[in-house]
């Protein structure tokens, strides 16, 4: 049976006993498949954190030449990302200002208290009597009043005004829970990526080596007049082309690191690494069934158009209150005090008012049956994007599930093709010495080995991709709890 710790010790004693021609020495990234790092390696997260001004860019030079490589694990990464993604930050965001909604549509549920207060001058140019001659009199008039009023009955508006507002705040918790689990998917799949550069470096390295030992023993016999100038000059072709194998992935590997940096959204300065050794990174502990299953409770997408549905519902029932009453009640209080230009006052009035008022707009052409229409229209919608996002989910759960299955059963078949092309290789290269083989077999068997440990990697970062595409499709890992605000 397949061990995850003598796979691991394979791998490490595969793709990092190797070295290098002094032309690809210089060229070489550091820590291409690092150990686990110690406490002093990898840090805390929090230096990655990116600038609180997102409209900070860098305009020279130094601001964006790398200054330092952090190795990090993927723990880190993800935490990093979870952290610094600004999709995430916009969720959380729009979560809030759906709270802040939800708290102004439950306000209507309380009667209002308004107040007004009116101060008003005016003059009269009259004659007093006896005189025909006219005076201006100054009159002041004050003016104040109180009213207690309460929406009794809107249709049914402010339910479901209420009820609409808090499937929003529900609608962008599920939102910010969907942001989340892609971060986490897309920071994970972006470290294997990184994994995977780092490794091929390693194979092109081992390449190198067995290439430089098979060109070497060519030289050695020419001299001695057992080889031909042929077979040097084949070793040095086959030396010159794994040379170019490893620029080329040197470049990935540099690529693969700018890629994390930019998922993770760390500084213009930082270049990440992967602090991690490549091996099985967990189990799947569940069957296919029990995965559909799971995908179907655990998913917010499902879970989203539900709620989605639910608001439409209640879009629907505002467009009806619009043909239904309104019920009123009032009460108030009020006073006027009119004064002369001696601020003498004249009269003084108060009184109050008590009552109920109906409105009721009997015909509005078709208006809100329209609007109502529309939103019934939306439901259907709704409900048929939920079948084709659950059809799209069972898919993606099989097609991982499938993958996953494939690279476990691969990790054992290439583990042992690796040890068979390891001495396959040996041998080749001792008939070879003896002059009893050619140089052709020794060149197959190294060609099969860079094969075998190229099958061998893809197999165990196959398995951590499909087991992370598989974690994402089923999402909520391990306690299955939906709707987790993180």
């Amino acid at each position: 049976m397949y061990s995850k710790k003598r796979s691991s010790l394979l791998l490490t004693t595969y793709l990092l006993l190797s070295c290098v021609t002094p032309s690809q020495a210089q060229d070489v990234e550091t820590n291409t498949s690092p150990q686990n790092p110690s406490s002093a390696q990898v840090q805390s997260t929090d230096k990655f954190n990116s600038s609180g001004n997102p409209l900070l860019f860098p305009t020279k030079t130094q601001e964006v030449e790398i200054e330092e490589q952090q190795p990090v694990t993927l723990n880190q990464a993800i935490e990093i990302a979870l952290n610094n993604n600004k999709d995430l930050e916009v969720a959380r965001l729009q979560l809030d200002r759906s709270r802040d909604s939800l708290n102004a549509s439950l306000a209507t549920q309380l009667p209002t208290l308004n107040g007004q207060l009116e101060f008003n001058q005016r003059g009269d140019d009259s004659p007093s009597p006896g005189n025909e001659d006219s005076i201006m009199r100054d009159r002041s008039l004050l003016l104040g009043q109180i009213e207690l009023s309460y929406n009794v009955y809107d249709g049914g508006r402010r339910n479901a005004n209420i009820a609409r507002s808090s499937r929003e705040v529900y609608l962008n918790q599920l939102e910010v829970e969907r942001i989340s689990e892609d971060v986490r998917f897309r920071a994970t799949n972006a470290y294997y990526e990184l994994q995977n550069a780092d490794a091929q470096v390693a194979i092109a390295q081992a390449a190198i080596e067995d290439f430089s030992q098979t060109l070497r023993d060519a030289q050695l016999l020419e001299q001695a007049g057992l080889g031909t100038r042929f077979d040097v000059l084949q070793a040095e072709v086959d030396l010159a082309n794994a040379n170019q194998a490893l620029t080329r992935a040197i470049a990935e590997q540099r690529n693969a690191r700018r890629n994390l940096a930019q998922v993770l959204s760390v500084g213009q300065n930082v270049e990440l690494t992967a602090a991690d050794e490549i091996q099985e990174n967990g189990e799947w502990p569940y069957d296919l069934e029990q995965s559909i299953v799971m995908a179907y409770k655990n998913r917010a997408e499902l879970q989203q158009l539900l709620v989605q549905r639910e608001i439409n519902e209640q879009d629907r029932e505002i467009a009806l209150a619009a043909t239904r009453p309104t019920v009123n009640l009032f009460a108030n209080y009020n006073f006027t005090n009119t004064f002369t230009d001696t601020f003498d006052s004249t009269g003084y009035a108060n009184g109050y008012n008590v009552g109920a008022r109906l409105n009721w707009e009997i015909f509005d052409g078709g208006e809100a049956s329209a609007r109502a229409d529309v939103e019934t229209r939306n439901i259907e919608i709704d409900e048929t994007n939920f079948a084709k996002q659950r059809d799209e989910i069972r898919l993606n759960i099989e097609t991982a599930y499938n993958n996953m299955i494939a690279n476990k059963e691969n990790i054992s078949t290439t583990e042992t093709a690796v040890t068979t092309a390891v001495e396959s290789l040996r041998l080749a290269r001792l008939r070879f010495q003896a002059g009893v083989g050619t140089q052709t077999d020794v060149i197959n068997a190294q060609r099969s080995l860079t094969e075998a440990r190229g099958n061998f990697l893809q197999a165990i970062i196959g398995y951590n991709q499909s087991l992370n595409e598989l974690q994402r499709a089923v999402s909520n890992l391990p306690d299955n709890k939906l709707f987790e605000v993180r």
